[in-house]
C-alpha cells in the first residue's frame, strides 16, 4: 500500500522544520506524505466540503443481505499512510462503523442475512457461525502490533443496533492505548457528547491527552514484575526484575502506549521474592518507583516520576490488615479475573474468583472453628466480599443476555478505568431522594428494599444513568401535581435528580446512557438487574408476587419483588463464613 501510495518510509517521509536540532513534534511534510496529510487550517474547508457533499450509496443491496463492508482493509490503509508520513508521531486513527466487516481482511461474518453473527455459545462450540472468529482476531492483532510499532492509537466508534464486530477489533484499542465508544446509533447523544468529549481542550487550547507513552518501573530485590493488565503494550524490556510468573503483558519492566488521558489507569502484578523470615527481617523497608513520560499536545515531553516505599511486617493479622486497600484490591482482581476470561471459561474464573475470596476471609476473619455464629470481619475487610458478590453478577463474567461485541466493551473500558470508576462498574451506587428527608440525597445500599412507592431513585452504573420514580412519585406525577403552585416541593424533588444526573453526564467518559423510568415500566429492568434481590420469587407463597416484581409491584413493607434465580447478598455471606469457618 505505502509503495502504491509513493509513500515508502525509505524516502523519508518528513523532515524536521528547523533542521536537525528541531523537535521532533513539528515535522514539515515531503510532498508524498502531504498528500494525505496536512494542518487543519489549510485543509478544514476542503475537509468540510467533502463530509458536505457525501451522499449515501447508491448502489442497491439485496433485502436478504448485508451490506459490503471492508472494514479491516480501511484500517490497514490508515495505518499504512500513517506509518509512513508520520512515524513516531502523536497520531490517532478514528474508526466509525455501523456495521460488521464483511468483505475482505478482518470479516466476521457472511453477507447472507441467513447466517446469524457470531454469539457467546457460538465461541465456546466453535461452529459455523464462528469460523471467522479465529482469522479475524489474529489479522488485527497485527494491526494493533503494526499501530504499537508506529506509535499511534485506535480509537473506535460503534454505533449499530446489531453487533459490528467489536469482539475481534477491540485488541486494537487495548494495545494503543485508544478508547471504545458504544451506542445504538450515531444520532443519539451517547456518540454525539462523547466525541465532543474526546476533542475537549484545557484552558490554554491543548488537547486533553498525551501520547507515545512509556512507562517504567524499578524496583528493590525483594519484588519481581510479573506483569500490567491495562490499555498498554509492554515493550521487551528485560533485567533481573522480570518474573517467571506472567500476568496480562509480562516479561519486561516496561511499557508503551501510543495515547492516554486522565483517566487512562494500569494495573500492575508483582510477586514477593524469597519469602522466608530471615530474608524479610520486620521493618525492613523496600521500594517500587514508576516513571512515566509522554509527549503533550504542546510538542514537549514530560516525566512524571511515583516513588513508594514498603515495610515489610510480622506474618500476623494485626501488622498486615491495617495496610489492605479493599477498593484496589477489589480492582486488581477485577482486572485479573477479566483477563483470565480471555484464555478460560467464565465457570472458571467465578469459581477462582470464589477460592481467593475464601481464602482471605478464613486468613483475616476473627472466628472460631466451625462456629459460623463467631465470625467478625474487620472493617478493613468487610466491603470487599460485597464487592466481589457484584462482580460474580456483573457484564463482565456473565455473558447471559449479551452480546459478545457488548462485553467486549464493557471489558475494554473497564481495563482503562480508574479505581473509583471501576468501582462503580463493579457496585453501582444508588442515591434515595424522598420528603422524609432534609438536605442532599442519601446513598442507600442496592438493594430490592431500596424500590419504595415514595421515593426517587438515581443509580449510576457508569454506562448507565438511571432515574427510578416510585409508584406513588409516578402516580403524582401523571397527575400533574408538580406543575400547580401549591405542590412546589414535589416539583424540586422531581427536578433534583435530574440535575445530578447532568453533572454525571457531563463530566464522564464515554458518555453514559440516561433512562428515566417508574416502578412497573419496562425501562425499570436497567435497575432490577443491578439490585441486590434480598426479595425474589423463591421467597413468596407459590411465586406469584415476584412473577408480579418483574413488573415492579410491590410487597407488603414497599419493597419490590425481583423475579431472580440470583441468590441474595445474605445467601452468598452466609456460605461464605459457612465455608471460611470449617475446619
Amino acid at each position: 500500500i505505502q509503495q502504491q501510495l509513493g509513500l515508502a518510509r525509505s524516502a523519508n517521509a518528513y523532515v524536521p522544520a528547523g533542521g536537525p536540532g528541531a523537535p521532533a513534534g513539528s515535522p514539515l511534510l515531503r510532498p508524498a506524505a502531504a498528500r494525505f496529510i496536512q494542518p487543519v487550517g489549510e485543509c478544514e474547508y476542503k475537509l468540510t466540503s467533502i463530509l458536505e457533499e457525501l451522499r449515501r450509496d447508491s448502489w442497491p443491496v439485496p433485502s436478504d443481505s448485508r451490506p459490503m463492508r471492508c472494514t479491516g482493509l480501511a484500517l490497514s490503509v490508515a495505518l499504512a499512510v500513517l506509518e509512513a508520513a508520520w512515524y513516531q508521531l502523536p497520531a490517532r486513527v478514528l474508526l466509525f462503523v455501523g456495521g460488521a466487516c464483511t468483505s475482505g481482511p478482518g470479516q466476521v461474518v457472511d453477507l447472507s442475512l441467513c447466517e446469524s453473527i457470531r454469539h457467546h455459545l457460538d465461541l465456546q462450540k466453535d461452529n459455523n457461525n464462528a469460523r471467522f472468529v479465529k482469522k479475524a482476531l489474529k489479522y488485527y492483532t497485527q494491526l494493533a502490533n503494526q499501530a504499537v510499532r508506529s506509535g499511534h492509537a485506535v480509537d473506535i466508534f460503534a454505533c449499530s443496533l446489531d453487533q459490528v464486530g467489536l469482539y475481534e477489533m477491540k485488541v486494537m484499542t487495548e494495545k494503543t492505548g485508544g478508547c471504545v465508544v458504544m451506542g445504538d446509533s450515531f444520532s443519539i447523544n451517547v456518540f454525539k457528547d462523547s466525541l465532543r468529549k474526546f476533542f475537549e481542550t484545557d484552558s490554554t487550547g491543548f488537547l486533553k491527552m498525551g501520547f507515545n507513552a512509556k512507562i517504567e518501573v524499578l524496583c528493590s530485590k525483594e519484588f519481581k514484575v510479573c506483569g500490567a493488565i491495562g490499555p498498554c503494550t509492554g515493550t521487551g524490556k528485560k533485567g533481573c526484575q522480570v518474573s517467571d510468573t506472567i500476568v496480562g503483558e509480562g516479561m519486561t519492566t516496561e511499557w508503551q502506549a501510543a495515547a492516554l488521558d486522565k483517566e487512562s489507569t494500569v494495573a500492575f502484578y508483582f510477586e514477593v521474592t524469597n519469602q522466608q523470615a530471615q530474608n524479610l527481617p520486620p521493618g525492613k523497608q523496600s521500594f517500587l518507583q514508576f516513571q512515566t513520560s509522554y509527549l503533550h499536545p504542546s510538542g514537549r515531553r514530560r516525566l512524571r516520576v511515583t516513588t513508594l516505599s514498603y515495610r515489610f511486617a510480622e506474618p500476623n493479622t494485626i501488622d498486615v490488615a491495617p495496610g489492605f486497600d479493599q477498593e484496589a484490591a477489589a480492582v486488581l482482581m477485577t482486572r485479573l479475573a477479566v483477563f483470565k476470561t480471555e484464555s478460560e471459561e467464565s465457570l472458571d474464573v467465578l469459581r477462582w474468583l470464589d477460592r481467593k475470596l475464601i481464602r482471605l476471609v478464613a486468613r483475616f476473619a476473627d472466628y472460631q472453628k466451625d462456629d459460623p455464629s463467631s465470625f467478625h470481619l474487620s472493617t478493613e475487610f468487610s466491603i470487599y466480599p460485597q464487592f466481589m458478590y457484584h462482580l460474580r453478577r456483573s457484564h463482565f463474567l456473565q455473558t447471559f443476555n449479551a452480546s459478545p461485541d457488548e462485553t467486549a466493551y464493557y471489558r475494554s473500558v473497564l481495563l482503562r478505568a480508574s479505581v473509583m470508576n471501576a468501582l462503580v462498574m463493579i457496585q453501582p451506587a444508588l442515591l434515595e431522594y424522598s420528603f422524609e428527608q432534609q438536605g442532599p440525597p442519601q446513598p442507600v445500599l442496592l438493594d430490592a428494599q431500596a424500590l419504595k412507592p415514595n421515593v426517587i431513585l438515581l443509580l449510576d452504573s457508569f454506562f448507565h444513568v438511571v432515574v427510578w420514580h416510585g409508584e406513588l412519585i409516578h402516580q403524582w406525577r401523571e397527575q400533574g401535581f408538580h406543575n400547580m403552585p401549591e405542590y412546589e416541593n414535589l416539583r424540586q424533588l422531581l427536578q433534583a435528580p435530574l440535575e445530578d444526573a447532568k453533572v454525571i453526564l457531563d463530566e464522564r467518559f464515554p458518555v453514559p446512557k440516561y433512562v428515566q423510568c417508574n416502578s412497573g415500566g419496562s425501562q425499570a429492568r436497567f435497575l432490577l438487574a443491578k439490585v441486590n434481590p434480598s426479595t425474589n420469587y423463591a421467597q413468596t407463597a407459590g411465586g406469584g408476587a415476584g412473577m408480579a416484581g418483574l413488573m415492579g409491584d410491590s410487597g407488603a413493607g414497599g419493597e419490590s419483588f425481583i423475579n431472580t434465580d440470583d441468590v441474595s447478598l445474605k445467601v452468598f455471606m452466609d456460605h461464605l463464613i459457612k465455608l471460611a469457618v470449617q475446619s
